[in-house]
């Protein structure tokens, strides 16, 4: 008798265990999109720095074309030192990058 009492104890704490997890509230993971839309609501501040900075490194397109600076001395530029050339951002600057590399060296804002 004390056997079968402690067997129904025992079985009754666990139906009334998984009872409780059957009608816990289930979780709608609202809080995961937070980080994916916070994204969404940016909006620009202002003028950017740009994807150049010392040390970094000219896109390939960059080198050449519509993008070099030849008249260096119209500019009111320095001569650039050998292996070195100068290379017009998008917003005007003046980017002084090392011709086999593509590091920028300078930047010399433009007037």
């Amino acid at each position: 008798m004390q056997k079968q009492l402690g067997t129904w104890l025992v079985i009754g704490a666990l139906m009334m265990s998984c009872a409780a997890s059957v009608t816990a509230q289930p979780q709608d993971h609202h809080d995961q999109d937070h980080q994916a839309q916070n994204h969404q609501n940016m909006y620009d501040r202002g003028r950017s720095e740009g994807w150049y900075k010392k040390g970094g490194h000219v896109p390939a397109e960059y080198n050449g074309g519509s993008y070099a600076v030849d008249d260096w001395r119209g500019q009111h530029l320095r001569q650039p030192p050998r292996g070195y050339h100068y290379v017009r951002s998008d917003n005007g600057d003046f980017l002084l990058v090392a011709v086999t590399t593509g590091v920028i060296a300078s930047i010399i804002a433009s007037h």
